[in-house]
């Protein structure tokens, strides 16, 4: 299968060009390499003669239809957008460009050349979203997210994407574009970008630096490996139901304060301090505006229709995760001087932003 893969220079979209690349599919990455993307990760399979990398941006219609013309896809995974919710609270305007205009863009683009090709049945859109888009759930470990939870987005981030998801069901019901989407749980892993929680946590504790933890560190999240994660976007795009959805989860709920005192403890093992421990060093800050509280996944559809669970429990994850981070510091020391990393963000007290502005 020739996969056509945006933001493949991404965190989550690299995992899905390796592993794709890995299994024998030829793979085109579609990447504006904005602040977030970096080449390097997918340096591992970028030699391959089934790897190919196209520099454009997904609003750029005429860009995209070249791109489509030259090579050809059987499938597109739309992973580009903007994604630090941190960084949508202080400029939004560039999360509803990327992700919905941009969005739009992908999906008409996918729709003339489907037509092009004779609405071939085989063609696939696979557009993959976030669990953010239901809002928040309560304590109660008995309520998660399915797939017909009703939308509540409650960020600048998390409503471009719900956007972005509408437009494409739009795309399947009115057009008949064969599409999947998926819905994902919190990724961590290697080639996490530095300013996300794990990666942060990890960075600062062997900086000596604070570990800062929003409000109490009493907000749940579930926590889902990345190459578990590629793994199932791969699974959805060849075994999916047309414009049915998926709940990607890892099935592992942990607080916030849960995650760092873990993070602390596995780096206390794998590269002690001189004293002391790593937790001393966590340190709790201002809570992020409309922060919430939970995210769970039920991934019963996708387990019970295509067979699919995570296979990297919570612990061992992290364990790798640190260990990657231990051994590739001339990856992400590069990143830690791109704008906005290490700063905080997202505080709600930035002026609006002009009309038109980035």
């Amino acid at each position: 299968m020739k996969i056509l893969v945006t933001g493949g220079a991404g965190f989550i979209g690299s995992a899905v060009v390796r592993l794709a690349v890995g299994r024998g599919h030829h793979v085109i990455i579609l990447d504006a390499l904005t602040y977030a993307a970096c080449l390097e990760n997918v340096a591992q399979v970028a030699g391959s003669p089934l790897y190919a990398f196209e520099h454009a941006d997904i609003r750029d219609r005429t860009a995209l239809d070249r791109i489509f013309a030259v090579h050809a896809p059987d499938a597109v995974m739309h992973l580009a957008a903007e994604s630090h919710v941190d960084r949508s609270i202080d400029g939004p305007g560039a999360f509803v460009e990327t992700n919905v205009n941009g969005t739009y863009n992908m999906l008409e683009a996918a729709r003339a050349w489907w037509m092009q090709i004779g609405r071939r049945e085989s063609f696939r859109f696979h557009h993959i979203s976030t669990d953010e888009v239901f809002g928040s759930l309560p304590a109660d470990p008995e309520v998660k997210f399915t797939e017909d939870t009703p939308y509540d987005p409650r960020s600048p981030y998390s409503a471009s994407k719900a956007a972005s998801d509408h437009l494409v069901r739009a795309w399947h019901e009115t057009y008949g574009l064969p599409v999947v989407l998926t819905n994902c749980s919190n990724n961590y892993g290697p080639y996490h970008f530095p300013e996300k929680l794990v990666p942060v946590v990890i960075l600062n504790a062997l900086a000596g630096k604070e570990l800062p933890i929003y409000g109490k560190g009493e907000n749940i999240r579930d926590w889902l490996y990345v190459e578990d994660h590629a793994d199932a976007l791969l699974t959805v795009l060849e075994k999916g139901a047309l414009g049915r959805s998926y709940n990607i989860g890892g099935e592992n709920e942990r607080t916030n304060l849960e995650l760092v005192r873990t993070l602390c403890a596995v780096l206390d093992e794998m590269r002690p301090k001189e004293s002391g421990s790593y937790a001393d060093q966590i340190a709790f800050v201002a809570d992020r505006p409309g922060h919430d509280a939970r995210y769970a996944i039920d991934p019963t559809r996708i387990r019970e229709e295509l067979g699919w669970r995570p296979s990297v429990t919570f612990e061992e994850g992290l364990r790798r995760t640190v260990q990657w981070y231990l051994d590739n510091e001339a990856w992400w020391r590069p990143l830690q001087a791109r704008a906005g990393v290490g700063q905080r963000l997202g505080t709600g007290s930035s002026a609006p932003q002009a009309v038109g502005a980035r």
